[in-house]
């Protein structure tokens, strides 16, 4: 440790390159010859708190924006637990030092292309879709126009900033669900824009799904054939979940906790029956819930069918319509277990690879690529070719990793 934090204080230290961090991740890529087809990631991350003074100036009420700028951000951030849990005590090198990673040229593109696309290179992943990290914590805040000012602001940032000027980058938007009218306009206003793909609620919320003033939202993502995804979150000042005394009782439960809760009232309360077009996604749960939640509301079901009257299916032949991420796949345990999973959800269609960089428990493209029981055609299905047809995307798998090739041909920085 006292290594890393005299790396940190020389900033010219390669140790926190990216390219030099994800190093076996790029000779995974290369041994499994990911060059042949299309990875698109559906769940990655940035760190949106070191954009803030660019994102601040995006807000468009003058008392919030004069506010976030006094404060850095902090006034805006929602809060879901102890601050840095997630970061392992800076264990993991690429958090604490991410600020002092040297970019190649003297004018590159803003910062967060350049280093997004150095993980997604190392990789082998073609397509990432974005999300920002600590406001997956800003539906929790107190104030709902501070959810409603810094995510207007935030979606504008990120559609001028970063999806406009880099193809490879794309992103289901944040929506500021505690103001269902706010949340409407964002998806008239920049539903349209270059690299939108869909819109995102975070899951760490006490307003249900079925409540009568989202219909116009639904109704509008229907319309423009725009998936809406759930991620999840935790929060550890959760009634039940307070009582969890270590971080690794709130991941293992808050993440799946929340986008149960929400899943069970889109089914039961006859959301897919009544917006048959509208694709759902659930975002960083993992799977290991799905086969426990359909049989239990099948077996529900069954017994008070009366109370579910908009239902004309099983609630696990609507679920295995929905869209799931694979991460963070269980994978220790009974392969059996994880076998079964995937075919009660119809991963062959359904499953979106994800691979939540940079966060701790990240999966490589391998966590999928090398399961004994899926065909080669499943497996590339799974990693990018559900996503292409989900979101509609274009291939240019060939003239992108081409293009790649020859890059590192002339780049000094290579891979050892």
């Amino acid at each position: 440790m006292d290594d890393m934090h005299a790396a940190i204080r020389d900033p010219s230290n390669e140790a926190f390159d990216t390219r030099t961090l994800l190093t076996n991740a790029a000779r995974q890529a290369e041994r499994r010859r990911y060059h042949e087809f299309m990875i698109v990631d559906v769940d990655a991350h940035h760190y949106e708190t070191d954009s803030y003074e660019g994102i601040i100036e995006f807000i468009e009420d003058p008392v919030l924006r004069q506010l976030a700028r006094y404060t850095k951000g902090r006034s805006l951030e929602g809060q879901i637990g102890p601050p840095g849990m997630q970061e392992m005590a800076g264990c993991i090198t690429r958090y604490p030092g991410r600020t002092h990673e040297k970019l190649d040229i003297a004018v590159p593109p803003h910062r967060d292309i350049t280093l997004t696309k150095r993980w997604m290179d190392a990789l082998g992943v073609d397509i990432a879709c974005m999300f920002p990290t600590p406001m997956l914590g800003l539906a929790m805040h107190p104030q709902v126009e501070a959810e409603v000012g810094l995510a207007r602001a935030y979606n504008r940032w990120l559609c001028d900033t970063i999806l406009t000027e880099e193809p490879r980058i794309k992103s289901m938007l944040y929506l500021p669900m505690n103001d269902p009218a706010a949340a409407l306009r964002v998806v008239e206003e920049f539903g349209d824009c270059k690299g939108v793909i869909g819109f995102m609620i975070t899951s760490t919320r006490y307003k249900p799904v079925y409540d009568n003033a989202y219909m116009k939202i639904y109704a509008a993502l229907e319309e423009r054939g725009l998936p809406l995804a759930f991620h999840a979150a935790y929060n550890w000042n959760d009634q039940m979940l307070s009582q969890a005394n270590r971080f690794i009782k709130v991941h293992a439960l808050g993440f799946t906790f929340f986008n149960i809760i929400h899943l069970t009232n889109w089914i039961v309360n006859g959301l897919p029956e009544r917006f048959p077009k509208l694709k759902t996604i659930w975002v960083e749960s993992g799977l290991a819930w799905l086969p426990f939640v359909m049989q239990r509301l099948d077996n529900e079901y069954m017994m008070r069918s009366s109370e579910a009257p908009s239902l004309k299916r099983l609630p696990s032949e609507y679920m295995r319509d929905m869209f799931f991420t694979s991460q963070p796949m269980e994978m220790v345990g009974n392969r059996e277990a994880l076998e079964l999973t995937f075919k009660m959800i119809k991963a062959e269609t359904q499953l979106l690879y994800s691979s939540d960089y940079p966060h701790w428990d990240m999966d490589l493209p391998s966590t999928i690529y090398d399961l004994p029981f899926l065909s080669l055609d499943v497996k590339q299905a799974i990693l990018g070719g559900n996503a292409r047809r989900l979101f509609g995307l274009p291939n240019f798998l060939a003239e992108h990793k081409l293009a790649r090739g020859a890059l590192e041909e002339r780049t000094e920085h290579k891979y050892p």
